[in-house]
């Protein structure tokens, strides 16, 4: 069975977010490790990072990942930027490494396809084999993305593309994070049980179904092709239930942490940092769990 959990707050602390996934019944966890909306990352002291790594062994999760900041962009032009991402970037990747974490999932970067995939390329293989994270065991995983705007990832044929870019030694840490939501607002039609069979064969011919680490389980609020990045609870959107149900009845997808993002409950009181299951979390898990006893046909 996949691992499935969620993404959850580290208000209060890094712990506080694995004891929100035992209370919330989660097998995997997502988190942040830095305020998503700054360049600068409070010190990570010692005891906050062995607590977290104790909770999440009491706490048997299967698997933890973190999200990098939106704020960085590897692919861009501007040089000024693309080197405050990439300092931003490996600060993420080692704060990762730090707190045991199975990967840092991140969206490729924004710009032209023909600028940007090699300027990806080459940043993830100068951070990679950095002698500070050469022998280093925590992944970058790219995020397969809606294809909003300019951001690049939301073709198989992008990530394929870095990955090729890059030297054996830097792609062997490099992963790939499937979410619903983008494959299907990019046009990868898994609502379908045709399009579901198609989306997976051409995932594993040009990037390898073995690269595949992390689900996002998300639907989707508007439709296929659409390419725009709005999330839905689950069964509510264009994606379905069918959609969920095959990947969550998958075998090729078994040991996978599958991690809801779908929206909490705007009537949560997070003021009080409470160790609680957030009721639209616990509705989603709870719709996903149901699914795992309806098997349903690749």
């Amino acid at each position: 069975m996949p691992y499935l959990g969620a993404h959850l707050s580290i208000a209060g602390g890094l712990p506080r977010a694995v004891e929100r996934a035992v209370v919330s019944g989660c097998e995997s966890l997502q988190i942040f490790t830095k305020s998503v909306g700054q360049w600068r990352a409070r010190t990570l002291d010692e005891p906050e990072v062995q607590a977290f790594r104790e909770g999440v062994t009491r706490a048997r999760l299967r698997a933890v990942v973190a999200h990098a900041s939106y704020l960085v962009n590897i692919a861009s032009v501007n040089p000024t930027l693309r080197a405050q991402s990439m300092h931003a970037l490996a600060e993420e990747i080692d704060r990762a490494e730090r707190l045991g974490l199975l990967g840092l999932v991140m969206h490729p970067g924004s710009g032209t396809e023909a600028e940007g995939l090699p300027r990806i390329a080459d940043a993830l293989s100068t951070l990679l084999t950095a002698a500070a994270r050469r022998r280093g065991k925590t992944l970058v995983i790219l995020e397969h993305t809606a294809g909003q705007g300019s951001n690049l990832g939301w073709r198989f044929e992008h990530l394929a593309t870095i990955l090729k870019l890059m030297p054996s030694a830097a792609r062997a840490r490099v992963g790939v994070c499937l979410d619903t939501c983008h494959l299907v607002a990019s046009g990868y039609n898994i609502a379908t049980r045709e399009g579901y069979r198609d989306t997976f064969r051409q995932f594993d011919t040009l990037i390898g179904l073995e690269r595949l680490k992390v689900f996002h389980l998300n639907d989707s609020k508007k439709p296929c092709a659409s390419r725009v990045d709005r999330h839905e609870h689950i069964g509510q959107g264009c994606v379905g239930l069918d959609a969920f149900a095959r990947i969550l009845n998958d075998r090729r997808f078994a040991k996978l942490p599958m991690v809801i993002e779908t929206e909490k409950d705007p009537k949560s009181d997070r003021a009080t940092r409470a160790i609680q299951i957030d009721p639209f979390d616990e509705m989603n898990l709870t719709t996903l769990r149901g699914l795992l006893r309806r098997r349903s046909a690749r």
